[in-house]
Protein backbone atom coordinates (compact mmCIF):
# COMPACT_ATOMS: atom_id res chain seq x y z
CA UNK A 1 0.00 0.00 0.00
CA UNK A 2 2.05 2.90 -1.28
CA UNK A 3 0.52 6.13 -0.02
CA UNK A 4 -0.28 9.01 -2.36
CA UNK A 5 1.51 12.10 -1.08
CA UNK A 6 -0.60 15.24 -1.50
CA UNK A 7 1.30 18.51 -1.27
CA UNK A 8 -0.71 21.70 -1.38
CA UNK A 9 -0.60 23.18 2.10
CA UNK A 10 2.25 25.36 3.31
CA UNK A 11 1.52 24.87 7.03
CA UNK A 12 0.51 21.99 9.33
CA UNK A 13 -2.76 20.18 8.63
CA UNK A 14 -5.59 20.60 11.16
CA UNK A 15 -8.57 18.61 9.81
CA UNK A 16 -9.67 16.20 7.07
CA UNK A 17 -13.22 15.44 5.92
CA UNK A 18 -14.62 13.23 3.15
CA UNK A 19 -17.93 14.02 1.50
CA UNK A 20 -20.73 11.48 1.85
CA UNK A 21 -20.03 9.86 -1.53
CA UNK A 22 -16.35 9.46 -0.70
CA UNK A 23 -15.13 10.97 -3.98
CA UNK A 24 -13.93 14.28 -2.50
CA UNK A 25 -11.56 14.97 0.39
CA UNK A 26 -11.50 18.39 2.09
CA UNK A 27 -8.43 19.48 4.05
CA UNK A 28 -7.90 22.36 6.48
CA UNK A 29 -4.55 23.75 7.61
CA UNK A 30 -2.93 26.67 9.36
CA UNK A 31 -2.22 28.29 5.95
CA UNK A 32 -5.70 29.95 5.73
CA UNK A 33 -6.74 28.00 2.60
CA UNK A 34 -9.08 24.97 2.77
CA UNK A 35 -8.45 22.64 -0.17
CA UNK A 36 -10.48 19.98 -1.99
CA UNK A 37 -8.91 16.89 -3.60
CA UNK A 38 -10.06 13.89 -5.61
CA UNK A 39 -10.19 11.14 -2.99
CA UNK A 40 -9.21 8.45 -5.48
CA UNK A 41 -5.94 9.74 -6.97
CA UNK A 42 -5.10 12.71 -4.72
CA UNK A 43 -5.42 15.29 -7.50
CA UNK A 44 -6.00 18.80 -6.17
CA UNK A 45 -9.29 20.20 -7.46
CA UNK A 46 -9.24 23.66 -5.95
CA UNK A 47 -8.97 25.92 -2.92
CA UNK A 48 -11.32 28.16 -0.95
CA UNK A 49 -9.75 31.59 -0.56
CA UNK A 50 -11.07 34.16 1.91
CA UNK A 51 -9.97 33.24 5.44
CA UNK A 52 -7.36 35.36 7.15
CA UNK A 53 -6.22 32.90 9.80
CA UNK A 54 -5.64 29.21 10.48
CA UNK A 55 -8.62 27.05 9.50
CA UNK A 56 -9.39 24.57 12.27
CA UNK A 57 -12.31 22.51 11.02
CA UNK A 58 -14.72 21.94 8.15
CA UNK A 59 -17.81 19.99 7.21
CA UNK A 60 -19.52 19.32 3.89
CA UNK A 61 -23.26 19.04 3.27
CA UNK A 62 -24.87 15.73 2.38
CA UNK A 63 -25.35 16.78 -1.28
CA UNK A 64 -21.71 18.00 -1.49
CA UNK A 65 -22.88 21.47 -2.53
CA UNK A 66 -21.80 23.44 0.55
CA UNK A 67 -18.74 23.58 2.73
CA UNK A 68 -18.54 25.21 6.17
CA UNK A 69 -15.22 26.19 7.75
CA UNK A 70 -14.21 27.58 11.15
CA UNK A 71 -11.16 29.81 11.45
CA UNK A 72 -8.91 31.69 13.86
CA UNK A 73 -9.86 34.89 12.00
CA UNK A 74 -13.05 34.92 14.15
CA UNK A 75 -15.31 33.79 11.32
CA UNK A 76 -17.02 30.69 10.04
CA UNK A 77 -17.71 30.69 6.31
CA UNK A 78 -20.16 28.92 4.01
CA UNK A 79 -18.77 28.09 0.56
CA UNK A 80 -20.08 26.82 -2.75
CA UNK A 81 -18.13 23.56 -3.14
CA UNK A 82 -18.14 23.61 -6.96
CA UNK A 83 -17.22 27.24 -7.62
CA UNK A 84 -15.21 28.04 -4.48
CA UNK A 85 -17.32 31.18 -3.96
CA UNK A 86 -18.10 32.42 -0.47
CA UNK A 87 -21.83 32.17 0.26
CA UNK A 88 -21.90 33.71 3.74
CA UNK A 89 -19.65 34.71 6.64
CA UNK A 90 -20.64 34.22 10.29
CA UNK A 91 -18.75 36.78 12.40
CA UNK A 92 -17.79 36.17 16.03
CA UNK A 93 -15.88 37.99 18.77
CA UNK A 94 -13.37 35.16 19.19
CA UNK A 95 -11.81 32.43 17.00
CA UNK A 96 -14.23 29.86 15.53
CA UNK A 97 -13.06 26.31 16.19
CA UNK A 98 -15.39 23.37 15.43
CA UNK A 99 -18.14 23.24 12.77
CA UNK A 100 -20.68 20.50 12.01
CA UNK A 101 -23.77 20.31 9.79
CA UNK A 102 -26.87 18.68 11.30
CA UNK A 103 -28.56 15.74 9.61
CA UNK A 104 -30.56 17.42 6.86
CA UNK A 105 -28.14 20.37 6.67
CA UNK A 106 -30.71 22.87 8.00
CA UNK A 107 -28.61 23.74 11.04
CA UNK A 108 -24.92 24.05 11.83
CA UNK A 109 -23.14 24.01 15.18
CA UNK A 110 -20.11 26.32 15.53
CA UNK A 111 -17.92 26.62 18.61
CA UNK A 112 -15.91 29.70 19.56
CA UNK A 113 -12.79 29.87 21.74
CA UNK A 114 -12.38 31.73 25.03
CA UNK A 115 -10.95 35.17 24.28
CA UNK A 116 -10.24 38.08 26.62
CA UNK A 117 -13.19 37.97 29.07
CA UNK A 118 -15.34 35.77 26.79
CA UNK A 119 -15.82 32.09 27.67
CA UNK A 120 -16.04 29.31 25.11
CA UNK A 121 -19.44 29.04 23.43
CA UNK A 122 -21.51 26.75 21.23
CA UNK A 123 -23.61 28.50 18.57
CA UNK A 124 -26.40 26.91 16.53
CA UNK A 125 -27.06 28.65 13.21
CA UNK A 126 -29.89 28.10 10.76
CA UNK A 127 -28.66 27.26 7.26
CA UNK A 128 -30.98 28.68 4.59
CA UNK A 129 -31.67 26.70 1.43
CA UNK A 130 -31.45 29.92 -0.59
CA UNK A 131 -28.06 31.65 -0.02
CA UNK A 132 -29.73 35.07 -0.40
CA UNK A 133 -31.87 34.37 2.67
CA UNK A 134 -28.94 33.36 4.90
CA UNK A 135 -28.59 35.34 8.13
CA UNK A 136 -26.01 35.32 10.89
CA UNK A 137 -28.34 35.16 13.87
CA UNK A 138 -28.01 32.26 16.30
CA UNK A 139 -30.93 29.92 16.98
CA UNK A 140 -29.21 28.98 20.24
CA UNK A 141 -26.05 30.03 22.08
CA UNK A 142 -24.70 27.86 24.88
CA UNK A 143 -22.13 29.35 27.21
CA UNK A 144 -19.44 26.70 27.38
CA UNK A 145 -17.11 25.41 30.08
CA UNK A 146 -13.70 26.74 31.09
CA UNK A 147 -11.10 26.36 28.36
CA UNK A 148 -11.48 25.70 24.69
CA UNK A 149 -14.05 23.39 23.09
CA UNK A 150 -12.04 21.51 20.46
CA UNK A 151 -14.90 19.55 18.90
CA UNK A 152 -18.69 19.69 18.86
CA UNK A 153 -20.91 17.40 16.78
CA UNK A 154 -24.63 16.69 16.50
CA UNK A 155 -26.04 13.74 18.44
CA UNK A 156 -28.72 11.29 17.21
CA UNK A 157 -31.65 12.91 15.37
CA UNK A 158 -30.12 16.37 15.97
CA UNK A 159 -31.65 16.30 19.47
CA UNK A 160 -28.31 16.79 21.22
CA UNK A 161 -24.87 18.36 20.74
CA UNK A 162 -21.82 16.44 21.94
CA UNK A 163 -18.72 18.46 22.88
CA UNK A 164 -15.21 17.87 24.19
CA UNK A 165 -12.23 20.10 24.84
CA UNK A 166 -9.50 21.39 27.12
CA UNK A 167 -11.17 20.48 30.43
CA UNK A 168 -11.15 16.77 29.38
CA UNK A 169 -14.92 16.39 29.94
CA UNK A 170 -17.32 15.05 27.29
CA UNK A 171 -20.68 16.82 27.51
CA UNK A 172 -24.07 16.21 25.91
CA UNK A 173 -26.32 19.27 25.55
CA UNK A 174 -29.98 19.61 24.58
CA UNK A 175 -29.90 21.23 21.14
CA UNK A 176 -33.23 23.08 21.66
CA UNK A 177 -32.88 24.42 25.19
CA UNK A 178 -29.09 24.43 25.62
CA UNK A 179 -29.45 22.50 28.89
CA UNK A 180 -26.55 20.28 29.96
CA UNK A 181 -27.89 16.71 29.93
CA UNK A 182 -24.85 14.55 30.68
CA UNK A 183 -21.13 14.80 31.28
CA UNK A 184 -18.38 12.21 31.59
CA UNK A 185 -17.06 11.54 35.07
CA UNK A 186 -13.48 11.77 36.28
CA UNK A 187 -13.07 8.02 36.85
CA UNK A 188 -13.97 6.77 33.37
CA UNK A 189 -13.27 9.93 31.35
CA UNK A 190 -10.11 11.50 29.99
CA UNK A 191 -7.53 13.09 32.28
CA UNK A 192 -6.13 15.62 29.78
CA UNK A 193 -7.35 17.78 26.87
CA UNK A 194 -9.70 16.09 24.39
CA UNK A 195 -8.17 16.87 20.99
CA UNK A 196 -10.57 15.08 18.68
CA UNK A 197 -14.09 13.67 18.56
CA UNK A 198 -15.58 11.70 15.69
CA UNK A 199 -18.86 9.83 15.22
CA UNK A 200 -19.43 6.33 13.85
CA UNK A 201 -21.12 6.05 10.45
CA UNK A 202 -24.55 5.44 12.03
CA UNK A 203 -24.04 8.02 14.79
CA UNK A 204 -24.76 5.49 17.57
CA UNK A 205 -21.32 5.86 19.15
CA UNK A 206 -18.37 8.23 18.97
CA UNK A 207 -14.63 8.19 19.58
CA UNK A 208 -12.61 10.78 21.51
CA UNK A 209 -8.85 11.21 21.37
CA UNK A 210 -6.92 12.89 24.17
CA UNK A 211 -3.48 14.15 25.14
CA UNK A 212 -3.66 11.63 28.01
CA UNK A 213 -2.41 9.05 25.43
CA UNK A 214 -5.74 7.29 25.00
CA UNK A 215 -8.84 7.20 22.83
CA UNK A 216 -12.26 6.25 24.19
CA UNK A 217 -15.43 4.92 22.55
CA UNK A 218 -18.75 6.21 23.97
CA UNK A 219 -22.45 5.61 23.47
CA UNK A 220 -23.98 8.71 21.81
CA UNK A 221 -27.24 8.63 23.78
CA UNK A 222 -26.23 7.48 27.25
CA UNK A 223 -22.58 8.63 27.35
CA UNK A 224 -21.64 5.15 28.59
CA UNK A 225 -17.94 4.38 28.12
CA UNK A 226 -17.70 1.33 25.82
CA UNK A 227 -13.97 0.86 25.10
CA UNK A 228 -10.58 2.46 25.77
CA UNK A 229 -7.54 2.30 23.46
CA UNK A 230 -4.20 3.08 25.06
CA UNK A 231 -1.14 4.29 23.12
CA UNK A 232 2.27 5.57 24.20
CA UNK A 233 1.91 9.13 22.96
CA UNK A 234 -0.60 12.01 22.98
CA UNK A 235 -3.52 11.47 20.59
CA UNK A 236 -4.26 14.33 18.19
CA UNK A 237 -6.66 12.57 15.83
CA UNK A 238 -8.82 9.47 15.58
CA UNK A 239 -11.29 7.86 13.19
CA UNK A 240 -13.70 4.90 13.11
CA UNK A 241 -13.76 2.51 10.14
CA UNK A 242 -17.22 2.37 8.53
CA UNK A 243 -16.49 -1.10 7.15
CA UNK A 244 -14.53 -3.16 9.71
CA UNK A 245 -14.32 -3.18 13.49
CA UNK A 246 -11.26 -0.95 13.43
CA UNK A 247 -10.32 2.45 14.81
CA UNK A 248 -7.25 4.44 13.78
CA UNK A 249 -5.43 6.75 16.16
CA UNK A 250 -2.67 9.26 15.38
CA UNK A 251 -0.58 11.74 17.28
CA UNK A 252 2.98 12.51 18.30
CA UNK A 253 4.71 14.69 20.78
CA UNK A 254 4.31 18.38 21.51
CA UNK A 255 5.19 20.72 18.67
CA UNK A 256 8.08 22.18 20.71
CA UNK A 257 9.88 18.82 20.55
CA UNK A 258 9.28 18.05 16.88
CA UNK A 259 12.53 19.41 15.50
CA UNK A 260 14.68 17.36 17.87
CA UNK A 261 13.69 13.91 16.57
CA UNK A 262 13.59 12.23 13.18
CA UNK A 263 10.52 10.37 11.95
CA UNK A 264 11.71 6.96 13.20
CA UNK A 265 12.37 8.21 16.71
CA UNK A 266 9.26 10.38 16.65
CA UNK A 267 6.70 7.56 16.44
CA UNK A 268 4.67 9.44 13.86
CA UNK A 269 2.51 6.47 13.05
CA UNK A 270 -1.20 5.96 12.54
CA UNK A 271 -2.05 3.02 14.81
CA UNK A 272 -4.90 0.64 14.07
CA UNK A 273 -6.81 -0.97 16.94
CA UNK A 274 -9.50 -3.64 16.94
CA UNK A 275 -12.63 -1.77 18.03
CA UNK A 276 -14.01 -4.62 20.16
CA UNK A 277 -10.87 -6.31 21.49
CA UNK A 278 -9.05 -3.00 22.07
CA UNK A 279 -5.82 -4.54 20.77
CA UNK A 280 -3.37 -2.93 18.37
CA UNK A 281 -3.40 -4.63 14.96
CA UNK A 282 -0.99 -2.56 12.89
CA UNK A 283 0.47 0.79 12.04
CA UNK A 284 1.17 3.09 9.12
CA UNK A 285 4.32 5.17 9.25
CA UNK A 286 5.37 8.04 7.05
CA UNK A 287 4.74 11.51 8.43
CA UNK A 288 7.74 13.65 9.40
CA UNK A 289 5.83 15.20 12.29
CA UNK A 290 2.85 14.51 14.53
CA UNK A 291 -0.38 13.37 12.87
CA UNK A 292 -3.01 16.10 13.37
CA UNK A 293 -5.90 14.74 11.27
CA UNK A 294 -7.31 11.36 10.26
CA UNK A 295 -10.35 10.35 8.20
CA UNK A 296 -11.74 7.13 6.74
CA UNK A 297 -13.32 7.13 3.31
CA UNK A 298 -17.05 6.32 3.76
CA UNK A 299 -16.49 3.08 1.79
CA UNK A 300 -13.87 1.97 4.34
CA UNK A 301 -11.37 1.04 1.62
CA UNK A 302 -8.99 3.94 2.11
CA UNK A 303 -8.02 6.49 4.72
CA UNK A 304 -6.08 9.74 4.79
CA UNK A 305 -3.83 11.38 7.35
CA UNK A 306 -2.68 14.98 7.71
CA UNK A 307 0.47 15.95 9.54
CA UNK A 308 2.44 18.73 11.13
CA UNK A 309 4.70 18.31 8.07
CA UNK A 310 2.06 19.91 5.80
CA UNK A 311 1.39 16.73 3.80
CA UNK A 312 -1.80 14.78 3.32
CA UNK A 313 -1.11 11.06 2.83
CA UNK A 314 -3.81 9.03 1.08
CA UNK A 315 -3.70 5.29 1.74
CA UNK A 316 -5.68 2.74 -0.30
CA UNK A 317 -5.77 -0.53 1.61
CA UNK A 318 -4.32 -3.74 0.16
CA UNK A 319 -6.48 -6.86 0.18
CA UNK A 320 -4.36 -8.12 3.12
CA UNK A 321 -5.94 -5.47 5.32
CA UNK A 322 -9.41 -6.92 4.82
CA UNK A 323 -8.19 -10.40 5.80
CA UNK A 324 -6.62 -9.60 9.17
CA UNK A 325 -7.55 -12.58 11.35
CA UNK A 326 -8.14 -12.36 15.07
CA UNK A 327 -6.85 -15.55 16.70
CA UNK A 328 -7.98 -16.75 20.15
CA UNK A 329 -8.68 -13.20 21.21
CA UNK A 330 -5.18 -12.22 20.16
CA UNK A 331 -4.24 -10.22 17.14
CA UNK A 332 -2.05 -11.14 14.24
CA UNK A 333 0.07 -8.05 14.54
CA UNK A 334 0.76 -7.21 10.94
CA UNK A 335 2.25 -4.10 9.51
CA UNK A 336 -0.63 -2.74 7.52
CA UNK A 337 1.91 -0.79 5.54
CA UNK A 338 5.42 -1.80 4.51
CA UNK A 339 6.45 1.73 3.55
CA UNK A 340 10.19 1.96 4.07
Amino acid sequence: MRPILMKGHERPLTFLKYNRDGDLLFSCAKDHTPTVWFADNGERLGTYKGHNGAVWCCDVSRDSMRLITGSADQTAKLWNVQTGAQIFTFNFDSPARAVDFSVGDKLAVITTDPFMELTSAIHVKRIARDPDEQTGESVLTIKGPQGRINRAVWGPLNKTIISGGEDAVVRIWDSETGKLLKESDKETGHSKTISSLTKSADGSHFLTGSLDKSAKLWDSRTLTLIKTYVTERPVNACAISPLLDHVVIGGGQDASHVTTTDRRAGKFEAKFFHKILQEEIGGVKGHFGPINALAFNPDGRSFSSGGEDGYVRLHHFDSDYFNIKMLQGCCDYIKINCDK
